[in-house]
């Protein structure tokens, strides 16, 4: 059985930075593609990062040149370092695996940025 935790949210100022963990059990990590995706109150689950198992990333827009994944095969474990962060970067922050024909989420963690 697949499962991802996330930790490292919280609450933060304009400008600081927080990251992101989050452990797999119990899957093919290093075979996976790992991703954060992120949900804000009345808004649509959207993509903030991907990883592949060779280390290739792919950024939102939004997101670019602030956020950067990163992971350790060795630990089962995928990051999400995030810099200068704005109020809208304020969501839920949902770790993602994708292996093959599965996809697999975490919980989520918040992440609450104040102005």
């Amino acid at each position: 059985q697949v499962q991802l935790v996330e930790s490292g949210g919280g609450l933060v100022q304009a400008g600081g930075s927080l990251r992101l963990s989050c452990t797999a059990s119990g899957s093919a990590f290093s075979i996976s593609v790992m991703g954060w995706y992120r949900q804000a109150p009345g808004k649509q689950r959207e993509l903030v990062a991907t990883i592949t198992s060779g280390g290739n990333t792919n950024y939102a827009d939004s997101v670019k040149g602030r956020f950067t994944i990163s992971r350790d095969n060795a630990k089962n474990t995928v990051y999400l370092q995030m810099n200068r962060l704005t109020p809208e970067d304020t969501a839920v922050y949902y770790c993602n695996e994708k292996v093959l024909w599965d996809d697999y989420w975490g919980q989520g963690t918040q992440v609450t940025v104040s102005s």
